[in-house]
């Protein structure tokens, strides 16, 4: 039996939570590139500063390639994930913030809520189609646009939905040979690791659970196709990668629930691999990317585990 008090208590703090994540604005990146000829096929870079940079000395940070949330939805854009991309840069990584297509918008909404009568989730299979074109670039366009940022020492994160496509992005050489063009890799990626933020990390789970209002399926589709796509898209079907991965998640997350890294987690023991999950009590959704947060120090230092 649910309680009414508690819902009304959880959905007052996640809205307090998202309210303070959203009230940093935007924050202008150093330079800009793309990888395509679509609007959206851009990143943004934000070169590193704080104690351990060291401008103008060629590969002298990690690259953190950032992959933002927001269900796949069009409304949802990198900007929202700026201060959070910032935030790191400032604790001396070079960063690359990753735009890529998302669902198409039927409705205007503002940030930060979710619902699936707004925009649809993602765009098949064109979200996907960026994220593995935007990393086979990023080494080439890093050296030219910031040339701090160490390929070679590359890790890859996101949140909520852009935590999927991180984990996505990771496991690409492990996909069916059948993946549409220009997914699959023919050996694993040269990343450091994964730092999944509060990832939509298992579709099944998901979708039982209505996460962000039917996202996952919706991705992929919808309903009719979810099952037949789903093999080339859930990271928890495309198990062991051999990337070191981390995980981290609120205990609180009323947006995409603890059960749902936890499905991921067991299922990556199942391939018999090691995930890294570190549950953070009181912390809901959107304290992992809000820099005023103690919750993002903590990813910042899982981020630094793997980088330096």
């Amino acid at each position: 039996m649910t309680d009414p008090a508690a819902e009304r208590d959880a959905a007052e703090r996640d809205a307090a939570e998202a309210a303070s994540a959203f009230s940093h604005p935007p924050v202008a990146p150093d330079a800009t590139a793309a990888y395509g000829e679509h609007p959206d096929q851009i990143v943004d870079f934000h070169a590193p500063r704080g104690e351990r940079a060291q401008p103008g000395v060629a590969r002298s940070a990690p690259l953190v390639v950032v992959l933002h949330g927001g269900a796949w939805r069009a409304p949802y854009d990198r900007l929202h994930i700026s201060p959070f991309a910032d935030f790191l840069a400032r604790q001396g990584f070079a960063v690359a913030n990753v735009e890529y297509r998302r669902g198409q918008s039927r409705a205007s909404l503002p940030l930060p809520h979710q619902d699936a009568q707004g925009p649809v989730a993602g765009r098949w299979p064109e979200t996907f189609d960026d994220v593995a074109a935007a990393l086979d670039a990023l080494p080439e366009l890093a050296a030219g646009a910031l040339p701090e940022a160490d390929p070679r020492r590359m890790v890859l994160t996101g949140h909520s939905a852009g935590g999927h496509l991180a984990l996505w992005a990771a496991a690409r050489h492990v996909l069916p040979p059948d993946a549409p063009a220009g997914w699959r890799l023919p050996s694993p990626p040269l990343l450091r690791g994964v730092v999944a933020l509060a990832p939509i990390a298992d579709f099944a789970v998901a979708e039982e659970l209505g996460v962000c209002g039917g996202a996952s399926a919706q991705l992929l589709g919808g309903a009719g196709a979810f099952a037949a796509r789903r093999p080339y898209a859930d990271p928890a079907a495309l198990l062991p990668t051999g990337i070191a991965t981390a995980v981290v998640q609120g205990r609180s997350d009323i947006v995409v629930p603890e059960a749902v890294s936890e499905a991921y987690v067991a299922a990556a023991a199942l391939a018999g691999e090691m995930v890294g999950l570190t549950l953070l009590d009181g912390v809901g959704h959107f304290p992992l990317i809000d820099p005023a947060a103690d919750a993002c120090a903590v990813v910042s230092e899982e981020i630094a585990q793997l980088g330096w």
